[in-house]
């Protein structure tokens, strides 16, 4: 399974919503694709970014670091080309990291989620 399909089924098995893939390569020398999405409360932020963690480990790849784990409403996973956002609702409308980077490609991800 390749890193992108790896963390976006581990936080679509954990009910994260408004999942989305941005297509980076253009915009950043440092890394290739933000994957952001929104969880409900602070308990689920955790469940997802241990999921996603975990599924990353299992799948053999690696994580350079994880930000904002205590009372965050924002948590950043750097998995080296990918960029994890796991957002609380406000945070991700007071951020728009989509209208930021609205003139960036998105990526079809809808055939690595549950239906």
């Amino acid at each position: 399974m390749d890193k992108l399909e790896c963390i976006v089924k581990a936080m679509d098995d954990k009910m994260a919503t408004n999942i989305v893939a941005i297509d980076m390569m253009n915009a950043s020398p440092l890394f290739d694709t933000f994957v952001l999405c929104t969880a409900s409360n602070k308990r689920l932020m955790g469940a997802i970014k241990d999921s996603v963690v975990d599924a990353l480990a299992e799948n053999g790849y690696d994580i350079r670091a994880v930000e904002g784990l205590r009372d965050s409403k924002w948590i950043l996973i750097d998995c080296g080309d990918i960029i994890c956002h796991i957002f609380d609702g406000e945070e991700r409308n007071a951020y728009n990291l989509e209208k930021l980077w609205g003139d960036m490609p998105r990526i079809d991800i809808s055939g690595y989620m549950a239906k």
